[in-house]
């Protein structure tokens, strides 16, 4: 007598059914399983051994040894950590602002369709994104000079007396501006895409309304450009938590404004290759990863909860 199982089907056939899900879901795996090797290989991995690193201490007396979460504590109570926070908080706070809200400007300045040579205008803004962070900081790193560069030719061919733009109080600034000039381009076409997507009949019923350019720009395109401003902003904040090679290669071109805690990635390389201290730069990189994360899930929240 051949039994049936609950859906009715004879026991052949739901074996033959059993198996074919399970090739079916062995075969997804066959399909992500490049992309999950090179993923755990490249990100799981060095996050792993970093968090290992920064469990134990390494002393010339003793060797090394596992000390929990001593340094950890030890970089929460470290003060040149916090203050390479702040100076990295501070660059946040003021040059990412500009720089989104400049390229916003270029970014509705092409969509506009009144701006002759927009396809050149659109090519030239975003061509420094192009150019390798280590050339560009070095290219301004010159200019900066007093003694080799514009600022200093300017000051000998006019008779001026132009602040320094790589001493203590405007070597921040300075990297600003590099900065801003850098990725300018990278998130005016982050917001261009995002007013390439608008539906033009949305302009076009405006118009017929009798809406102006900058009533449609208010009422239209920066609604439109919610949720391109929410990732650029993450990015932004990501790489300004990550300031490091413009600090870095403008140190031998300024020795006195930045010290090896200028920023935490160029603490945590100091301590790492001049310092010896393994360990504990794990422990800093690790800090720096978390608030990262944390303060970009909460611009993402509030960003997406403001768009619903």
């Amino acid at each position: 007598m051949v039994t049936e199982d609950a859906r009715g089907r004879p026991p052949s056939a739901a074996r033959h059914a059993r198996g074919s899900s399970g090739r079916r879901s062995w075969l997804g795996w066959r399909f992500v399983a490049p992309f999950m090797t090179v993923f755990a290989l490249v990100f799981l991995a060095p996050i792993g051994y970093s968090i290992y690193l920064s469990l134990y201490r390494t002393q010339l007396i003793g060797g090394t040894a596992f000390v929990g979460l001593d340094n950890y504590v030890k970089a929460l109570q470290d003060p040149q950590f916090w203050s390479a926070f702040g100076r990295v908080s501070l660059f946040l706070v003021v040059q990412v602002p500009i720089m989104l809200f400049l390229a916003l400007l270029v970014a509705l300045a092409i969509d506009s369709g009144r701006l002759y040579g927009a396809a050149f205008f659109r090519i030239s803004v975003f061509l420094p994104y192009a150019v390798p962070a280590v050339v560009a900081t070095l290219m301004w790193g010159f200019m900066y000079g007093t003694r080799f560069g514009l600022i200093g030719n300017l000051n000998e061919a006019f008779g001026l007396s132009l602040p320094d733009p790589l001493s203590p109080g405007l070597i921040l600034a300075s990297i600003g501006n590099i900065v801003t000039w850098e990725f300018v381009g990278y998130n005016m076409l982050i917001l261009y895409s995002a007013l390439r997507v608008v539906n033009p009949s949305l302009y076009e019923a405006a118009e017929i309304d009798g809406a102006d350019q900058f009533r449609i720009i208010w009422s239209i395109k920066l609604p439109a450009l919610r949720g391109a401003l929410v990732i650029a902003t993450i990015f932004s904040i990501i790489g300004s938590f990550q300031l490091f090679n413009e600090p870095s290669i403008l140190k031998a071109l300024a020795p006195n404004s930045i010290t090896t805690y200028f920023t935490p990635n160029l603490y945590a390389y100091s301590l790492s290759f001049a310092g010896q201290q393994f360990n504990y730069s794990a422990a800093v990189a690790i800090i720096m990863g978390v608030i990262t994360m944390i303060i970009a899930y909460v611009v993402q929240l509030r960003g997406m909860r403001k768009a619903v």
